[in-house]
């Protein structure tokens, strides 16, 4: 009589990547906000801060560069928009236009 082995299990191919947590929406929508409409990253960055705070969630880095971003990016838009009220004012106060 001869005995035959016990048939081999199949060894996986790869094993499955471990997940992590889910990324908050908001903090993706504050990341592009801030880029894009620095006021929006600047709203929505807080709110996705506090939930996820309170439901676990990742990206708490996405909403925290968004909220940077839209401060940064309305800080230059504020300075832009005083040196062109400088410039223009100047302009017009050197012109030697006559009627």
């Amino acid at each position: 009589m001869t005995t035959t082995p016990p048939p081999v299990a199949p060894t996986p191919a790869s094993s499955p990547a471990p997940v992590g947590p889910k990324t908050n929406t908001l903090a993706i929508v504050a990341l592009i906000l801030g880029i894009v409409v620095p006021i929006g990253g600047i709203i929505v960055g807080p709110i996705a801060l506090g939930q996820i705070k309170r439901t676990g969630e990742g990206g708490r880095g996405l909403a925290m560069a968004g909220l940077i971003l839209g401060i940064v990016f309305t800080l230059l838009y504020i300075i832009i928009i005083i040196a062109n009220v400088i410039l223009f004012a100047t302009a017009a106060s050197l012109s030697t236009y006559s009627y």
